[in-house]
């Protein structure tokens, strides 16, 4: 899921680069001190989970949260998301310092993408959480594959999207089963990203 810096020309990855960082500006200049603790905690999870392989076909792939992270942080979460990728790069050299704001963006996507469907209020809230989690990680690799297919590089990059569709559908259910976990247990969270 992550784009290692080289695969993408460098003016692009630095152009994707400014672009995060005004949206880090815009979604993240009116974070209250009551926010940096639930964006703590998001961007704590966000990055273990990535951490997590699973091998399918030939590759790996691990969860993203992304769809979570929109339903709970609203626009707060692409701050946490570039946050997250930020420290996976240096620590971890997932992905690429360079392509961070690519990342950033691909994978933030998902997040507000996430977000938009748990807004869709007509909607039964057991189906804008799965669908959140669902769309909000196939997004993201979606548009991976997407820039890997105008680059030319590989040959299968929209075979990434189809791997990442397994990952879309557990993503889906793990969604649903903490949306329904804190509906149950703590149901105002769920209020701040609306």
């Amino acid at each position: 899921m992550h784009i290692a810096d080289g695969i993408i020309a460098t003016e692009v990855c630095i152009a994707a680069d400014a672009i995060s960082l005004g949206a880090l500006y815009a979604f993240g200049k009116k974070t209250e001190a009551g926010d940096i603790p639930r964006m703590g905690f998001m961007g704590a999870a966000l990055f273990v989970a990535s951490l997590i392989h699973f091998p399918i076909a030939g590759t790996s792939i691990h969860l993203g949260l992304y769809g979570l992270a929109g339903i709970l942080l609203g626009i707060r979460a692409f701050p946490v998301i570039f946050v997250a990728l930020l420290f996976q790069s240096l620590i971890f050299q997932h992905g690429g310092l360079l392509s961070v704001g690519l990342n950033a963006i691909n994978m933030g996507a998902g997040a507000m993408a996430g977000w938009l469907v748990w807004k869709a209020g007509r909607i039964p809230e057991s189906i804008r959480a799965f669908s959140a989690g669902f769309i909000g990680i196939l997004l993201a690799a979606f548009l991976m594959a997407m820039e890997f297919q105008i680059t030319g590089y590989g040959r299968g990059a929209f075979f990434i999207a189809y791997i990442y569709s397994i990952a879309a559908a557990v993503e889906g259910v793990l969604t649903l089963t903490i949306i329904n976990f804190f509906r149950r247990a703590k149901p105002d969270i769920l209020e701040y990203g609306k």
